[in-house]
């Protein structure tokens, strides 16, 4: 068997109307490259005829493998299984809509033979709504990226080209598909962008709304905290802890020194409790980030994962 080259991930849900066309534009932008490549359509748990059109499409062409959830696990758990049983030295995602361009593909395969790890599309011209989606898209666009240090346009567009070793190396959950560039960049990925055309929905409806910006913001956190802390959680758990305990330690040496200098009274005063309060929190958090240093170090050492990547090796031969 030849060796895939190129692996197309595209997860689907109750996506009947586009499958077919996104299928054959996908064999149509790639047919000159000249790759081997197999396309990975998870199917989400649709509820629609989308999996009847996708087993057609797989007896047509044995290059369309088909993946089926039990039920809807969201877009995040439909990457991480095209990953994990993608076979192509690259991987490109996309969405099933039609929205995303796949006569795109060769250019962000072109920009990762320059040397990137990571190219992303960046819908320069999107075809959204302002308010409901463009709006909240740039907001979370510059929170991410002032956040976690690499600088994208266009986080949420799901057509972005990997190399497989980047992709295997990041574990998703929750619905944080949308931050790997962010999160493979402790490996010290190069991470670049690529303007691609973005084209209005035809058919079918939307599954993203105004209530996906919060999530995107909690996801947010938990990115930052992967990204700077999760080796070593003692840092932020203790920094927070001593900064309590320091601020409750002046608050009862003052009370102490009103009460016992200056003999006032203050066991009426909210002070004493805000004091004893600001001790305790902070003696808790120091022992949180103990806790999750051994938790940390459990986990590594019990999985055997690296706490480094390495991006090549000259050896003496």
């Amino acid at each position: 068997m030849k060796e895939i080259q190129l692996s197309v991930i595209i997860p689907v849900f109750n996506e009947e109307e586009n499958i077919e066309s996104l299928c054959r534009e996908i064999r149509e932008a790639l047919e000159g490259l000249g790759l081997e490549y197999e396309i990975l359509a998870i199917d989400d748990g649709s509820i629609d005829d989308s999996f009847t059109i996708l087993k057609r499409i797989h007896e047509e062409d044995r290059r369309v493998r088909v993946i089926r959830f039990r039920r809807n696990f969201g877009q995040t758990a439909a990457f991480a299984a095209g990953f994990d049983l993608a076979q192509g030295k690259t991987v490109i995602t996309l969405d099933a809509d039609l929205q995303n361009d796949p006569a795109d593909m060769p250019r962000l395969l072109a920009k990762l033979e320059e040397g990137y790890d990571v190219v992303s599309g960046w819908r320069v011209e999107r075809r959204d709504p302002f308010l409901t989606r463009r709006l909240p898209s740039m907001i979370a666009n510059w929170l991410i990226s002032e956040i976690t240090g690499v600088r994208l346009h266009d986080y949420g567009c799901s057509l972005k080209a990997y190399r497989r070793e980047v992709v295997k190396n990041v574990r998703l959950y929750g619905e944080l598909h949308r931050f790997i560039p962010a999160l493979a960049s402790w490996m010290g990925v190069q991470v670049t962008e690529v303007p691609v055309n973005h084209r209005p929905r035809k058919f079918g409806q939307t599954k993203y709304g105004l209530s996906r910006t919060i999530r995107v913001l909690l996801d947010l956190l938990t990115v930052r905290f992967l990204l700077s802390y999760s080796t070593r959680p003692i840092q932020i758990f203790g920094l927070l802890g001593f900064l309590f305990f320091g601020v409750g330690g002046l608050l009862l040496a003052y009370l102490g020194f009103v009460r016992l200098i200056l003999q006032q009274p203050i066991a009426d005063r909210p002070l004493v409790l805000f004091a004893i309060l600001l001790t305790m929190v902070g003696v808790q958090l120091v022992t949180m980030g103990l806790l999750g240093e051994l938790v940390v170090r459990t986990y590594h050492e019990s999985q055997g994962k690296p706490i480094y990547a390495v991006r090549e090796i000259l050896d003496g031969e």
